[in-house]
């Protein structure tokens, strides 16, 4: 979640009794379906988005993630798993969490910047693609100035269980402005007048060694689409 002065927390800093509503509540309705998910591939494939590239590394596993049938008995084996460690785990409860602690926390991090935010939010071979732009961006001494304006729409698509452990797969929309200027202040890359329109499809596992189910999802796959709109 966001902590005062819209500062990033991460796993450590994260309660029960945790600050939600940075980001209005509505129902979710589900934006997934296979041949979806493969046209909105095809458009993330040929962005020039700095921010879209730093995941396009990470989109073949997440299509092997999805390209496979998923059945009710592989999600009954997912949630049984996490039952085991979390017996009080509970569908809305979690899509609630993503929305106001995880979803926040990692993309704000993304988006500005905020390598160790991002460090403890994500696996590391995640880490490292995703970082790897921010930190050529930030030798040229170039400066984030992006921002979020809203999330919804955040759904559970399914689950898989992964080497890493039980995984589910949430879809969720962002409002973001993206902008990157130079030391000058000129901005270099993004529209500070253009809303991107995102939608992301983000691969979360549990650590099933961490018992605080507050700390215990980190992002193990990421992809996403865009489309632009004018302030």
């Amino acid at each position: 979640m966001l902590g005062p002065q819209g500062v990033t927390r991460g796993h450590k800093d994260l309660q029960k009794s945790g600050v939600r509503g940075m980001f209005p509540e509505e129902s979710p309705d589900s934006c997934f379906s296979p041949a979806g998910f493969f046209e909105m591939k095809m458009k993330y494939d040929e962005s020039d988005n700095t921010f879209i590239r730093a995941s396009r590394a990470l989109t073949d596993k997440v299509t092997d993630l999805l390209g496979g049938l998923f059945s009710k008995t592989e999600m009954s084996e997912v949630l049984t798993e996490i039952l085991r460690v979390d017996p009080a785990f509970d569908k809305e409860r979690f899509l609630q969490q993503c929305e106001s602690d995880i979803i926040p926390n990692v993309l704000e991090a993304m988006i500005s910047g905020e390598l160790d935010i991002l460090r403890d939010w994500c696996y590391e071979a995640t880490y490292s693609q995703l970082a790897h732009p921010i930190q050529q961006a930030k030798a040229l001494g170039l400066q984030f100035h992006s921002r979020i304006l809203d999330i919804d729409n955040v759904d559970l698509a399914m689950g898989k269980m992964m080497e890493q452990g039980p995984v589910l797969i949430v879809t969720f929309h962002a409002q973001l402005v993206m902008v990157i200027k130079n030391p000058k202040g000129e901005v270099v890359e993004g529209d500070p007048d253009k809303v991107l329109r995102m939608l992301y499809v983000w691969a979360l596992c549990r650590d099933q060694d961490e018992l605080n189910p507050y700390a215990a999802w980190r992002l193990l796959d990421i992809s996403a689409s865009s489309t632009e709109q004018v302030l």
